[in-house]
Parts: C-alpha cells; sequence; structure tokens
C-alpha cells in the first residue's frame, strides 16, 4: 500500500507538469488520437441525433394508436369503412393507423370490382403483410446504426489506447528518460481516447436495446390489428353473401 501511494505521489506531480486540463491535453495529442477522438464525437452526435427522433416518433406512434384505436373501432362496429378510412388518416404517425388503412383501401377496392369472388380477403390480408414491413422498417430507422456505434465505438476507443501507449514509448526513446512525466501525456491521451469510446457505446447498447423491445411490441400491436381487421373482412362477407 504504501508503494502504491508513493507512486500515486509522483504521478500526480508529474502529471501537474505535464498538463491536464482539456486544452493542453488535445495539444499533447497526436494526429490519429484527434482523428479517433474527432471520428467518436460524430458517432455520439449520430447517435444522439437517433435518439431523439426514434423517442420522438415512438412517442408519437404510442399516443395516436391509443386514439385511433378505439375511434377505428366503432366507426367498424357500424359498418361504416369510408368513415373508418377518414379516421386513419387523421392519424398519420400511428403505426396501427398506417396498416389499417392499408387493409381497408385494398378490401374497398376489391369489393366494387369484385372480379374474384372472395379474392378480397387474400388481397387485404397481403395489403396488411406489406404495410407492416413499410411500418416496421420506417421504425427501424437508424436503430441499427445504434447497435454499429455501440459495438465499434471500444475499438475505436482502443486503437486510440494504441496509439497513445505508441506515443508514450517515443516520449521515452526521446527524452531518454524512464520517469512518468515521459510517458504522462501518451497514458492521458490513451486514457482519453478509451473513456471517449466507452462514453459513446453505452448510452448507444442501452438505446439500441431499448428501441428493440419498443419494435418487438409495436410488431405485436400491428399483427394482432391485422389478424383482427382480416377477421372482421370474413364476418362482413359472410353476413353480404347471405
Amino acid at each position: 500500500m504504501l508503494q502504491l501511494q508513493v507512486w500515486s505521489l509522483y504521478l500526480l506531480q508529474d502529471a501537474g507538469a505535464v498538463g491536464w486540463d482539456p486544452r493542453s491535453l488535445w495539444g499533447q495529442m497526436g494526429i490519429l488520437a484527434k482523428l479517433v477522438v474527432i471520428l467518436m464525437f460524430i458517432m455520439s452526435a449520430y447517435s444522439v441525433g437517433v435518439m431523439i427522433d426514434r423517442l420522438l416518433a415512438f412517442n408519437a406512434a404510442r399516443k395516436q394508436s391509443r386514439a385511433f384505436a378505439p375511434a377505428v373501432a366503432g366507426a367498424l362496429r357500424e359498418g361504416k369503412l369510408d368513415e373508418a378510412v377518414k379516421i386513419a388518416d387523421r392519424y398519420k404517425k400511428s403505426h396501427l393507423a398506417k396498416v389499417v388503412v392499408a387493409g381497408l383501401q385494398e378490401f374497398q377496392a376489391h369489393q366494387v370490382s369484385s372480379e374474384i369472388p372472395g379474392e378480397e380477403i387474400s388481397a387485404s390480408k397481403r395489403a396488411l403483410d406489406r404495410a407492416e414491413a413499410i411500418v416496421h422498417a420506417e421504425l427501424k430507422r437508424g436503430v441499427s446504426g445504434l447497435a454499429t456505434i455501440g459495438s465499434t465505438a471500444p475499438f475505436v476507443g482502443l486503437f486510440g489506447t494504441v496509439v497513445g501507449i505508441i506515443n508514450a514509448f517515443k516520449g521515452i526513446s526521446q527524452n531518454k528518460s524512464t520517469g512518468l512525466g515521459a510517458v504522462a501525456g501518451g497514458i492521458s491521451e490513451a486514457l482519453v481516447t478509451t473513456a471517449i469510446g466507452l462514453f459513446v457505446a453505452i448510452p448507444a447498447v442501452w438505446m439500441f436495446n431499448f428501441f428493440t423491445g419498443k419494435l418487438e411490441a409495436f410488431d405485436v400491436e400491428m399483427g394482432n390489428s391485422s389478424s383482427e381487421l382480416i377477421d372482421y373482412f370474413l364476418k362482413r362477407s359472410q353476413r353480404a353473401r347471405k
């Protein structure tokens, strides 16, 4: 313990000589380390932008879907398909509305033309499946980028760490000294890039997992809505044939 305390005092003394404030530390960094830091700040800005955009999109989808579901259910109970389509058009950000309106429009179009009896159900199901895939892709936009940043940022920081250690050994060779003062600048450079890499990666991984859970919940809701709508179409078609 005493030896560790002595080494800590030496390190603090040499650190004061080298300078640990951000401006002096930036000036001590090599060009590769600076490029690593700039790259990680770009990755951080992108991930923050995706987080804010997806949070706003998911909250709007959730809020509008809660208002859309009972409204369209009432219109469908009364058999007012045109009214249901108009209601869906009012909720542009609702994931359920985007899926339901696709099925309703396809069902209406085939009922008018009715070239093949019973084809409106199959066509509506295909339209619902296409709409689910499109809405899922829209909701997932940018989320995969968070996974990429979360998995690569630590390695980018590790690259900066390696560069910092190389600079530390270069300082030893240039100064012909093995004291902490000769390596403090390179070590600080290495530690900073490592810390920034973790700072960028950890929130990205957290938010990727959070958004993935939300997407799975949205997929279940869209699947349930599609299934219920197909059941409604089947019952309506059976009543029309009687």
